[in-house]
């Protein structure tokens, strides 16, 4: 009977020092990565207003690695300030979201709304400028999402970069290997 109050008591403390070392890290996590594109502002900004050329650079989208079990749906149009478009799995699973563009600006880049089942709302923006010679395109993608206080959801955000810093700098390599073919 001893041993299991020992348990029980050791599992409180260790659980209490989890949470207390949680509130040290921040409440909001964030990934971004950045670089250039030698295409035309313009042309980089038609490729990522248009949720319909996601598939083809954006490794969060579904349909991106071969998403055959996946139905997705598009507004019309699916381009520019109000454009989403939707996932769900024809096998029945839970494996759903959605994106939703809240702000465009052919001269500024996009902001849109990710909410996904199994992750906390995430906001995205990808800015766009033109380059300090003037012939290509400054890109900056970034992530934020509030992880709230809860010891896992902020241990998720503290390793945000680890986890998903790779797959953002293949979408920037493949956005702009597509750029500059066009």
């Amino acid at each position: 009977m001893r041993f299991v109050k020992m348990l029980l008591a050791a599992a409180v403390i260790l659980s209490s020092l989890v949470f207390l070392l949680s509130l040290m890290f921040p409440s909001t996590a964030r990934l971004e990565r950045s670089g250039s594109i030698n295409a035309p502002l313009e042309e980089v900004y038609a490729e990522v207003s248009n949720l319909e050329t996601w598939p083809s650079w954006n490794p969060w989208d579904p349909s991106y690695r071969g998403g055959g079990n996946m139905l997705q749906q598009y507004s019309k149009p699916a381009a520019g300030l109000g454009a989403w478009y939707t996932w769900s799995n024809t096998t029945g699973s839970t494996a759903s979201g959605r994106v939703e563009v809240i702000a465009a600006d052919s001269l500024k880049g996009i902001t849109y709304n990710m909410t996904h089942p199994a992750m906390k709302p995430v906001t995205g923006y990808i800015e766009l400028k033109p380059t300090t010679d003037g012939k290509g395109t400054a890109i900056l993608w970034r992530f934020e999402t509030k992880v709230g206080m809860t010891p896992w959801w902020k241990l998720r955000g503290f390793l945000m970069d680890r986890m998903y810093g790779a797959s953002m700098e293949e979408g920037l390599n493949k956005l702009r290997n597509i750029c500059e073919k066009n």
